[in-house]
């Protein structure tokens, strides 16, 4: 990969309602396979549970650019997450879109 490439990056933070981070991990789960398995610009796809916090996941999302972004949000797959999560929230999740800095010549 070149130095100059640039691929869009998803930093999503979900605080869970008590008791509910297995079902939620279940869902995110199957929602990165299925965007690993499936989708040309997903690049990356990591489920990740912070040291210190019960009831937060971050997902950590990297793909081609902001198109395959877009795309992700059309799949089949991405529904029964999108569907599935929302009752499991405390909150409003906190997504953050970042593009990979390239490094100065």
């Amino acid at each position: 990969m070149s130095s100059t490439t640039s691929h869009f990056v998803v930093l999503a933070e979900f605080h869970l309602k008590e008791g509910q981070v297995p079902a939620f991990l279940a869902l995110a789960h199957n929602d990165a396979n299925e965007s690993l398995a499936n989708e040309e610009g997903c690049l990356a796809f990591d489920v990740l549970t912070p040291e210190g916090s019960d009831n937060l996941v971050v997902l950590h999302e990297v793909y081609r650019d902001r198109a395959a972004f877009e795309h992700h949000m059309q799949m089949p797959h991405y529904a029964p997450f999108k569907e599935g999560s929302e009752p499991l929230l405390a909150d409003e999740p906190k997504v953050r879109f970042f593009y990979t800095a390239t490094r100065p010549e």
